[in-house]
């Protein structure tokens, strides 16, 4: 364990193993406050990437916060914690290919009970993922009892995944790009029907002019700053709203 200091709050990070429930072990990444130990839970969900400095940095504005936040490693059965943003798409291809739905499911449940295992009240945990963690918040949420969940630019939830509209547990904030060349804009209206059918309480935001991955910092040509900026924003007094925060 590290502990790291900041001018909002002194925050205590480390890598932690977490047992799923079909026998793999899963490495996690943690970050929570030094002192504190009674705040909200996060799940903070990895795009294609892996845990990366990205992923590891909003953790940690999540603990400075107050919360205990766990960033689960979805690559682990294929040996991958992180890889380089530079090594594009095709590099993580192999890996991503061999995550499946269940897997996933199965990595988001260990990760929400590991939460329950520290302490935190099931009445304060939420998730926030991106891309493809931003698609897994939406399946967390279906199964397990989430108090909310933010979906960053997840793609294929419409059409794979809207039979999971109806099971939604917690109410969900939605995040998309206007120039997003990933996810057509016909699937983002889809996924706002879909939930808006299925009598799921969520709200949907599109930044007109942010592309794909624009709340990625460490993606210079992707990160739109003012809409990064507004979204953490909005998603801070959502989880307030919730009664998360």
């Amino acid at each position: 364990m590290t502990m790291s200091v900041s001018a909002d709050a002194a925050i205590l990070t480390e890598k932690v193993d977490v047992p799923v429930k079909d026998g793999t072990t899963m490495p996690a990444y943690v970050a929570r406050p030094a002192e504190r130990r009674d705040g909200p839970g996060i799940l903070v969900l990895q795009d294609q990437f892996g845990v990366t400095d990205f992923l590891r940095d909003t953790a940690d504005r999540f603990a400075q916060l107050g919360f205990t936040a766990i960033a689960p490693a979805l690559y682990h059965r294929t040996g991958v914690f992180e890889m380089a943003y530079e090594g594009g798409y095709d590099a993580n291809k192999p890996h991503h290919k061999a995550v499946t739905w269940d897997g996933q499911i199965a990595d988001a449940e260990a990760a929400y009970d590991w939460l329950l295992g520290e302490g935190v009240s099931a009445e304060r945990i939420g998730a926030m993922g991106f891309c493809m963690g931003g698609r897994l918040a939406y399946l967390a949420n279906a199964h397990r009892p989430l108090r909310a969940a933010i979906s960053f630019y997840g793609g294929r939830i419409a059409p794979d995944l809207l039979h999971h509209a109806a099971a939604q547990h917690g109410p969900l904030l939605f995040f998309w790009g206007g120039r997003d060349d990933v996810i057509p804009q016909e699937q983002v209206r889809a996924v706002a029907d879909g939930l808006t059918a299925a009598g799921a309480d969520h709200d949907q935001v599109v930044f007109s002019d942010a592309g794909h991955a624009f709340f990625c910092h460490s993606r210079p040509a992707m990160y739109h700053e003012r809409a990064s900026r507004e979204a953490w924003a909005m998603s801070m007094e959502f989880l307030r709203c919730q009664g998360i925060l």
